[in-house]
């Protein structure tokens, strides 16, 4: 899945770079570093805007991230969020993934020919980093990339969802195992802008990696968010008629907790980044993919988002674990029976653990959490109403 443009924003951040008037750059920083993470150096860079100071309060952060055969800063470039963050006030992070065997940097999220590299402990370790050094807001962490860089920001809405609010992705996907598997704590808002004419990662799916086709990842999302299964569909106005390409933006409201799922369909867009300053291929001009991630991401709070039982109605009241605190047994209970199969549990950071729940003779469940170290959990439950429910609860 190697981005076909690699090569010709290669050479123009080159020249863009070379160009730039070096006063324009004094007032912003940023700043290149490396971090350990699973016994290799890890490398990022990060923007911070002219606004920021230590004293203003805290302020979001944004994972922007590099498609496959691509890099740190071409991304920064190409997928440019800076002059945004310059007045809204938030940092963006660069990171790099790892080279693969055919020399190509990339983010490990292609199940069995992946890599072998836990990029979730690395972007996980290198917020832990970055929280100790700049004022960073723990409710507004957000995560955005393309192609791959999409790929690893779903990954991190499966994983860690327990730091990262919201996701968008710009011309990514899923593979189909990753989805199957994925089942985070609590509604992940995701806007996903795809083009029809995607010939890396086709709209319709496919391909040896088994990508999801954007129509099925987006149903899914819209399932585990709870939103309206029909969407409210807007075409976007042709305001650029020689850009090989129109847009309509889906929206599918009113999801548990405030959350939605959002896309732009790029009408005969290509593998690209609409609204970019570099033109690779069919590259939409009546939207900025920058513009509209930032927009979209930007509200979301994940306090407000892990809420247990937020909007979901009656059934959810009717959920309840005992005690709670709990020992080495916890006792689930709902309005209706219960099935071992419908019950997940997660750790605050959104990794998933094993499980196992006896069903009763009463239509509860009885989980065993013996063995299971000190902290706080999130129970997710899959109801006769279709709406998976969550709560919290404890372990001394």
């Amino acid at each position: 899945m190697r981005n076909s443009f690699l090569s010709t924003v290669g050479l123009l951040v080159l020249s863009a770079l070379l160009a730039f008037c070096p006063g324009s750059l004094r007032a912003q920083t940023t700043v290149v570093g490396t971090i350990r993470s699973g016994g290799l150096v890890r490398e990022y860079r990060l923007y911070v805007p002219a606004i920021y100071t230590r004293t203003t309060g805290p302020v979001p952060l944004l994972f922007n991230l590099h498609g496959y055969g691509s890099n740190n800063q071409q991304q920064e470039f190409y997928g440019d969020f800076r002059p945004i963050a310059d007045t809204a006030n938030f940092l963006i992070v660069h990171p790099n993934g790892t080279l693969d065997a055919a020399n190509n940097r990339n983010w490990n999220t292609f199940g069995p020919r992946g890599t072998g590299v836990d990029d979730v402990a690395f972007l996980a370790a290198l917020l832990d980093t970055l929280a100790t050094r700049y004022r960073l807001d723990p409710d507004r962490i957000y995560s955005t990339g393309m192609s791959n860089g999409g790929f690893m920001s779903y990954e991190l809405a499966c994983q860690l969802s327990g730091r990262i609010a919201a996701i968008g992705s710009v011309t990514g996907s899923m593979i189909a195992s990753r989805m199957s598997s994925c089942a985070p704590g609590r509604p992940v808002p995701i806007i996903e802008i795809h083009g029809t004419a995607d010939g890396t990662v086709p709209y319709t799916g496919g391909t040896a990696l088994n990508f999801v086709p954007i129509p099925t990842l987006l149903a899914h999302w819209v399932q585990v968010n709870g939103c309206n299964p029909t969407p409210t569909i807007t075409a976007v106005p042709n305001t650029n008629t020689t850009d090989g390409c129109t847009a309509e933006r889906q929206v599918w409201a009113g999801g548990r907790n405030g959350s939605a799922v959002e896309h732009y369909r790029i009408i005969g867009g290509g593998h690209t980044w609409p609204g970019s300053a570099f033109t690779t291929g069919v590259t939409n001009r009546d939207i900025s993919a920058s513009r509209e991630v930032w927009r979209f991401l930007r509200p979301y709070r994940l306090s407000r988002l892990a809420l247990a039982n937020r909007g979901a109605g009656p059934a959810a009241a009717a959920l309840s674990l005992y005690p709670n605190p709990t020992g080495d047994e916890l006792t689930i209970r709902a309005g209706q029976p219960l099935r071992a199969g419908s019950l997940a549990v997660f750790s605050t950071l959104g990794r998933r653990l094993p499980a196992r729940a006896l069903p009763q003779a009463d239509g509860s469940l009885r989980l065993s959490t013996s063995g299971w170290p000190a902290g706080t959990y999130i129970l997710r439950v899959e109801t006769a109403t279709g709406q998976p429910q969550q709560l919290k609860f404890v372990k001394p």
